[in-house]
């Protein structure tokens, strides 16, 4: 009983403490102290807030460990500025209060999808979600995706490096990080980008304009599971031409999709002669453990709070959650028709990669 009171003890001053990172990084009171330290006032003028909200703000984050304090100045501690500012660098997890904030403030619908069935619309989820998935992404679609996650699999590097340049169809693209590192790494190929989700769709084309590659990377509003170039659902274009990608990538999104073996049929019509599917998903023991390590007692969380919700909105034809495991997935491969899918000898914390031929 000890032990339980204290474990839950912790994890509410966690939780507490990350919505407080939220408040500073919502009202930029981080990057107001970047350059330098401030005091109570300095801050409320820099960051257009109260003055004493600022006051006990600073004296919360300094207890908790996030500031240091001289003098009634604050200042970033060491290794804050990377870990809560620097969004696509490989310390960044700023994103973490936008996940707690996103989760608590759907929990009560949660509540009641439990007592109805019903499902809740990834769109309801709103920005925190949103941002806060593309966020925490972004570091390594940028940093490892094109630099050791793709070229373990020469078939599909030599492939994105050769002339005339390949095309690529990456499936639940969300606010297009992975696109767009695509894009950037292969100079001579193409990336269309597809996702239900019309924010998603719309910060996905703002981003390739940003990044110079929107002459190489267009994304549609579309249905994964829709594969041939005559059919259309709650869509601005369809998915793919039939035997037309040289590669289709989908990252953490299989297990969201509410027909996963359809959609890997769907891939696998669009793919041309010799093409590959590569997939990025969740990493969890391949059976039911109980306790749980710490990473799949995470992803449990958000399939009870998101993902699991958020599929069972779309009247699925199965509602997976977020706990894919390798079996699982390598089965829905097979029924769609790869003979041979294979899972990836890839180092990551997070997911692990297929690769389906």
């Amino acid at each position: 009983m000890e032990t339980l009171s204290d474990r839950l003890l912790a994890a509410l001053i966690g939780a507490a403490e990350l919505f407080t990172v939220e408040l500073g990084r919502e009202l930029g009171l981080y990057a107001a102290l970047r350059d330098r330290p401030l005091d109570a006032a300095e801050l409320a003028k820099t960051a257009g807030i109260d003055e004493r909200y600022a006051g006990e703000w600073l004296s919360q984050q300094a207890a908790a460990g996030f500031l240091t304090v001289s003098d009634s100045r604050f200042a970033l501690a060491e290794g804050a500025a990377e870990a809560l500012l620097d969004e696509g660098g490989p310390f960044y997890l700023g994103t973490a209060g936008e996940f707690a904030v996103g989760l608590g403030l759907l929990t009560p619908r949660v509540i009641e999808a439990f007592r109805t069935g019903a499902g809740i619309p990834y769109a309801d989820y709103g920005r925190h979600i949103r941002h806060g998935i593309a966020a925490f992404n972004r570091p390594m679609f940028d940093l490892q995706l094109t630099t050791e996650w793709l070229p373990a699999v020469p078939a599909i590097e030599s492939r994105l490096r050769a002339e005339p340049g390949a095309r690529v169809l990456d499936l639940g693209c969300g606010a297009g990080r992975s696109s767009i590192a695509l894009a950037l790494a292969y100079p001579a190929i193409s990336v269309r980008g597809v996702d239900l989700d019309e924010p998603s769709i719309a910060e996905a084309r703002a981003a390739a304009a940003d990044a110079g590659v929107a002459d190489r990377v267009t994304f549609a509003l579309a249905d994964a599971a829709v594969a041939d170039a005559g059919a259309s659902g709650p869509a601005d274009a369809a998915v793919a031409d039939s035997g037309a990608f040289d590669l289709v990538t989908i990252f953490e999104a299989l297990h969201d999709m509410g027909d996963p073996v359809g959609v890997l049929r769907a891939a696998r019509s669009s793919l041309a002669p010799g093409g590959s599917v590569f997939i990025g998903d969740e990493r969890v023991e391949d059976s039911f453990t109980a306790p749980a390590g710490e990473m799949e007692r995470l992803q449990y969380a958000f399939s009870v709070l998101h993902c699991l919700p958020a599929t069972r909105a779309e009247n699925p034809v199965i509602a997976n959650g977020t706990i894919l495991r390798a079996p699982t997935l390598l089965a829905w491969a097979r029924e769609a028709g790869f003979n041979s899918p294979t899972v990836l000898p890839i180092e990551n914390d997070f997911w692990r990669f297929y690769h389906l031929h």
